[in-house]
């Protein structure tokens, strides 16, 4: 019914290409527009203005030998003021950004490692997206943005890319580790190192107030018991202490033995190598 009563509507977003016997003629924008067919007027063509969305796949090398498959994102659309020239002078937009994007990956790319490619795919973004506004500027297209969205490597390359880094953070892990087991064996022999010093004031300090406390009770003794010598004394207190000691062995609940000599001489020979041993310590001091 609109063609006989030769009217047209171009939806919002669109516009369309009016020609007259075959030549163009005007661009008709969105809305209703009287097209009289019978003196040779025609709607050649619809063009979409709307930002439209193109992936592209491209495979292509490193500059280290590695075979990579790029994808690029591209957005473009159709300028109004241009729309003449998107209509007439490209049969297949497509097909042409395709090609374009083919031509600079492969041009760039080989360029980089493969460790660049994925550091510099802003910049192979950039290189894309210039060289297609170069050139699509001139058929009525704007390029908006490109994007390279995946750099992917062969499934060999990743698995051997991931060894390395799986190598290389156990090599570290390892490094920490041993450096944690050396601080904790000098943590442990500077410990074992102040419990040796500290058992050894222990010891001197226990060494001295038996000698002292020794002395002392000699000279009580002494005192108080007229007619006895420091030697007597000195005698009975080891003896004393030798027969408690012998009854702190015998009720020890463990089961370790211990052997010494038992007898009247062998009480005389502990008395006089403790004697002799107190009697150096007081000449020392």
């Amino acid at each position: 019914m609109g063609q006989l009563l030769c009217c047209v509507q171009v939806d919002q977003s669109t516009v369309a290409i009016k020609e007259r016997f075959g030549k163009f003629e005007a661009i008709l924008e969105p809305g209703c527009h009287c097209i009289p067919w019978f003196i040779g007027s025609r709607i050649a063509g619809n063009l979409s203005l709307r930002l439209q969305q193109l992936d592209v796949r491209c495979e292509t090398k490193t500059k280290d030998n590695v075979f990579v498959n790029v994808v690029a994102s591209i957005q473009y659309r159709a300028l109004a003021g241009n729309a003449s020239d998107a209509f007439y002078k490209l049969s297949n937009t497509r097909g042409q950004i395709q090609a374009y994007v083919f031509d600079v990956i492969r041009a760039s790319v080989p360029k980089l490692t493969l460790d660049n490619a994925f550091e510099q795919k802003n910049d192979i973004a950039k290189i894309v997206e210039d060289e297609l506004e170069k050139a699509m500027s001139a058929y009525g297209y704007e390029i908006v943005q490109t994007l390279i969205t995946d750099i992917e490597p062969d499934e060999h390359v990743k698995r051997a890319m991931n060894e390395i880094n799986a190598a290389a953070r156990l090599r570290l892990a390892t490094t920490e580790k041993a450096e944690a087991e050396k601080i904790i064996q000098i943590k442990r022999a500077e410990g074992e190192a102040e419990a040796k010093y500290l058992s050894g004031l222990g010891i001197a300090r226990q060494r001295q107030a038996i000698v002292d406390g020794l002395r002392d009770s000699v000279l009580g003794f002494s005192i108080n018991v007229p007619g006895t010598s420091a030697k007597d004394v000195m005698d009975m207190v080891l003896v004393t202490q030798y027969f408690d000691t012998m009854k702190e062995i015998g009720a020890s609940a463990k089961s370790s033995a211990v052997f010494i000599p038992h007898g009247p001489g062998a009480v005389r020979d502990v008395a006089s190598q403790i004697r002799d041993g107190l009697l150096q310590s007081s000449q020392l001091q």
